[in-house]
């Protein structure tokens, strides 16, 4: 009796490669209750800056932000 060892399966999604060219190259500042929807229903939601999108990632700690954004949000008043 041989003994065959089988080749490990490719068991990444389809069209997913090594590389994680989709990921976004800055982070937008959206309403906190408008992420939620978006990433369950699908929905677009609206940046700061204006920009349109539905929410696919999640920001880490260090991640590049849309300096539009971010200028737009540190002249807010605390509460708007």
């Amino acid at each position: 009796m041989s003994t065959q060892t089988l080749p490990k399966p490719d068991t990444r999604p389809e069209g997913t490669d090594g590389t994680d060219d989709d990921a976004p190259k800055m982070f937008h500042y959206v309403r906190k209750n408008k992420i939620a929807e978006s990433a369950v229903m699908g929905t677009h939601v609206v940046a700061l800056c204006g920009e349109v999108f539905p929410v696919t990632k999640s920001a880490k700690p260090g991640s590049p932000v849309c300096p539009d954004c971010k200028k737009i949000y540190d002249g807010l008043k605390p509460g708007d």
